[in-house]
């Protein structure tokens, strides 16, 4: 298990550093000038001694290695610089937009767990042909559905026809309830897709067949025996769609108008502020790699065959003992067929 654990560590830390490799080199590569976009694109106001000199204090003249260097090691000491556009620092900027996002992301997790698990389980558990038809043509249908288009429906229907819940803003709970739905529809028909297709296959192995001629009820074996081993490829879903959660959380607080992570990546990506675009992407980095790191770890509690397959992969192979020089082997003599020795 140890052994286990520390590989995952190993990668984890690899797609950290990779991710934000990719992003230095991409915003790099962008045109323009961040100090330029920060005086709203025009600098006539300003000599250029001052640009230099702006540049020089937010060290984008020096060469790319070298800032890539610099920053890399200024974010191992968990210092992710300033912000070129209003110079505040970029870890106050991530706390102050990182709970907002939490909410509504934690909460259409949650939601598209219940949804999600719950469809799958009810249209693979009924014997009604048409309503389990019904219900497993539902998730094709969610993922199908644009989100932007999704949340503006609900804004229409349930904020101005039926006042129930704020369109804007991040005032109390009310405000969390529609931007978690808007994002909790992919997410649940992703997990709904994955979990009633391996609670089809996982109801036709020999054991579910045992298990019922042994009298256990339907029920029991369905939740007990089926659904815990059917639930890995789910899982293994749940943990890729966190970073889908993030990344429709820029189109959600968009159409809602909450100030959040979203907002924030949206606004920095514009104006070229690259210590905050690097510093959000590490942060969503480091969730995603977090949340897999916990599937990785839960694995083996579900199916322990996971740690022990893995043992068995890097054992040595075994080679036949072999024999001390000092015994030397037996003679071997050739017996006729029929005759003695």
């Amino acid at each position: 298990m140890t052994r286990y654990l520390a590989r995952r560590l190993l990668l984890a830390l690899g797609v950290l550093w990779a991710a934000y490799t990719v992003t230095f080199l991409i915003l790099f590569a962008l045109p323009g000038d961040p100090v330029s976009i920060m005086y709203g694109g025009d600098s006539s106001d300003i000599t250029p001694e001052q640009l230099d000199a702006l540049r020089a204090q937010y060290g984008l003249d020096q060469p790319l290695p070298v800032q890539y260097v610099t920053q890399l090691g200024h974010a191992l000491q968990g210092d992710l610089g300033n912000s070129v556009v209003n110079g505040q620092p970029v870890t106050r900027l991530i706390a102050d937009a990182l709970p907002p996002t939490a909410q509504i992301a934690g909460s259409a997790l949650v939601l598209a767990i219940l949804v999600g698990g719950g469809l799958a389980v009810v249209a693979t558990a009924t014997r009604s042909r048409r309503l389990s038809g019904f219900l497993l043509s539902l998730p094709p249908l969610g993922v199908a559905i644009p989100s932007f288009w999704f949340g503006l429906t609900l804004v229409q229907w349930f904020s101005f026809e039926i006042p129930l819940f704020p369109a804007l803003g991040n005032q109390g709970f009310a405000s969390v309830v529609l931007p978690a739905i808007t994002l909790a529809l992919p997410t649940s028909a992703l997990i709904a897709q994955m979990l009633s297709r391996s609670l089809l296959h996982t109801l036709r192995e020999p054991y579910v067949d045992t298990a019922l001629a042994k009298g256990a009820g339907r029920t029991r074996v369905h939740l007990r025996h089926a659904l815990r081993n059917a639930a890995l490829p789910a899982l293994t879903v749940t943990g890729l769609v966190i970073g889908g959660l993030l990344s429709g959380a820029v189109v959600t607080e968009t159409v809602f108008s909450r100030a959040g992570l979203g907002r924030l990546t949206a606004t920095s990506v514009a104006a070229q502020d690259i210590p905050v675009v690097q510093g959000v992407v590490l942060v969503a980095a480091t969730v995603y790699v977090l949340v897999n790191l916990l599937i990785d770890i839960i694995y083996p509690l579900l199916d322990p065959r996971i740690v022990t397959g893995a043992r068995r992969r890097v054992a040595p192979p075994t080679t036949p003992t072999a024999r001390p020089a000092s015994v030397p082997a037996p003679d071997r003599v050739a017996v006729p067929a029929g005759g003695s020795r």
